[in-house]
């Protein structure tokens, strides 16, 4: 599948909407099915990196290029209690999904995504973080940018009923004329995911599992054909901004990949999820 034929997106906070450019950005398909390439181990005769014994007491930091990442058990085993702040993402936060199936060459490591876990939202925001190796409260404040930890965000509204989401039919959502494309916590956007998306609504934990083979896929430094397109530097692996980024704008460090990772990052220094604003829902 080429880049031009997978263009996808990601949301502000519940309720915003903001233009994508027309690649806006292979945020789905693309890097996941290149992910299988990303993380195979290197060649060489050194042995594999150790997974990360953190969990527990312990934050959830960043992980590597090429470092061997926890499976669904190892990181269940490894979260931390946390209270449930959204109770209207119970139903969707104890809804498993399904393995999503290999797709040879390239879409192997899909297997990976499977929203295997039930918890709080914050528990889940663990999970995905412990399982693709990124520092939980870049995911966090991601999270937050994008749906206000709300599963039941809707976003990327569109007047063409053939790439609705599932379940939103036009109309539904109190648009005229209109339905959502993007849905769920990290707004995974229909038409770019469509294998994927029954599973995005239906789960918390597939939507923001989805979301993070994204990034995982970019910070490998699959995705060379950022430096293709429009970018304002040259993409290379290990750069945890500059793939939060490309999530929303589907260039490397082109003003709006720079815009949203400055809203990210203020979300960061701000502990969003920690304030009483946020608190309120």
């Amino acid at each position: 599948m080429s880049i031009e034929q997978i263009e996808a997106g990601a949301d502000t906070k519940v309720g915003r909407r903001r233009s994508r450019s027309t690649r806006a950005a292979a945020v789905a398909v693309l890097a996941i099915t290149f992910v299988a390439a990303a993380c195979a181990p290197p060649k060489t005769t050194s042995p594999k990196p150790p997974v990360r014994p953190t969990g527990g007491a312990a934050h959830f930091s960043t992980l590597p290029p090429r470092s061997a990442l926890p499976s669904d058990a190892t990181c269940k085993a490894r979260v931390r209690p946390a209270a449930e702040n959204r109770p209207g993402n119970t139903t969707y936060n104890h809804t498993i999904g399904h393995a999503t199936a290999a797709q040879p060459p390239y879409f192997n490591l899909a297997a990976r995504v499977t929203g295997n876990y039930m918890g709080t939202t914050d528990q889940l925001i663990q999970w995905t973080a412990c399982k693709w190796g990124v520092d939980e409260d870049i995911v966090r404040a991601q999270v937050a940018l994008e749906s206000w930890w709300h599963q039941t965000a809707t976003g990327d509204y569109t007047t063409d009923p053939s790439i609705c989401a599932p379940g939103h039919p036009i109309g539904a959502d109190g648009h005229a004329g209109q339905c959502p494309e993007s849905v769920g916590l990290m707004q995974v956007r229909t038409q770019y995911f469509r294998p994927m998306i029954n599973d995005a609504v239906a789960s918390s934990a597939y939507n923001l599992d989805a979301g993070y083979a994204t990034w995982r896929s970019c910070y490998e430094g699959v995705e060379t054909w950022l430096n293709t397109v429009d970018r304002g530097r040259q993409y290379a692996a290990g750069d945890v901004w500059g793939c939060v980024g490309r999530w929303f704008a589907g260039r490397w460090y082109t003003s709006d990949a720079t815009g949203y990772i400055a809203r990210v990052q203020d979300y960061l220094n701000r502990r969003i999820w920690t304030t009483a604003d946020f608190a309120k829902g």
